[in-house]
């Protein structure tokens, strides 16, 4: 089980750090990571989108570790590349990880938090995940494409327009404009102050200084 639970540990890391599909994580191959000591240089060559991407793994919370530690449980008879293996009673075996199995990987980790819903943690969440903390980030449209490997900017899109982070500093732009004394004061009204002979209904051109404090 320790081994099966690193391997998921393995593919959570670079299924989220490389906003990986579930097939581009199956097809990966010892040879399309170069470990250059500091961090992991990692190649996806064969993507849906024809676009070969190239992502880094740096080492955080111990992730170069954990990778370095499921490699060397590689065992030395295995003829393939294909970097997941399946791991049966507590053995390596030669034979490689299915697409199944890996598209289940969110689902086992959701199971283990105990979350709500675990069927709906599929293989995509991964993609997903990477995509959304981008977005969190609050960086700019072209990073999110090229992290992915998206031609197209209605996906990237989708993710900054969704983005809790980004729709709180937007909120924070406006609201914060309202204790500020940078809004043009045209009137300056108070529950106390209001002028009884304004016609509101006649007034354009109107901004008011509002003071949420009192």
């Amino acid at each position: 089980m320790t081994k099966n639970f690193l391997m998921i540990k393995v593919g959570l890391i670079l299924g989220i750090a490389g906003a990986c599909r579930t097939d581009e994580l199956v097809n990966l191959t010892v040879d399309d990571i170069e470990d250059v000591g500091s961090s992991l240089i990692v190649k996806i060559p064969n993507t849906k989108t024809t676009i070969p991407r190239i992502f880094v793994v740096t080492d955080v919370g111990n992730m170069l570790e954990l990778f370095r530690k499921y490699l060397s449980l590689r065992p030395p008879h295995v003829k393939h590349k294909r970097l997941f293996l399946y791991y049966k009673a507590g053995k390596c075996s030669s034979q490689p990880v299915g697409k199944n199995t890996m598209g289940k990987i969110p689902s086992v980790v959701a199971s283990y938090l105990k979350l709500p819903d675990v069927a709906c943690y599929t293989g995509h969440c991964l993609r997903r995940s990477s995509a959304t903390l981008l977005a969190d980030a609050v960086v700019d449209i072209t990073t999110i494409k090229r992290h992915a490997g998206w031609k197209s900017t209605t996906v990237a899109e989708g993710y900054v327009e969704n983005s809790i982070e980004n729709k709180t500093k937007i909120a924070n732009q406006v609201l914060v404009g309202i204790t500020t004394s940078a809004i043009t004061k045209t009137v300056n009204v108070s529950e106390s102050n209001i002028p009884s002979n304004i016609n509101f209904e006649n007034c354009t051109n109107v901004t008011f200084n509002l003071n949420v404090n009192k």
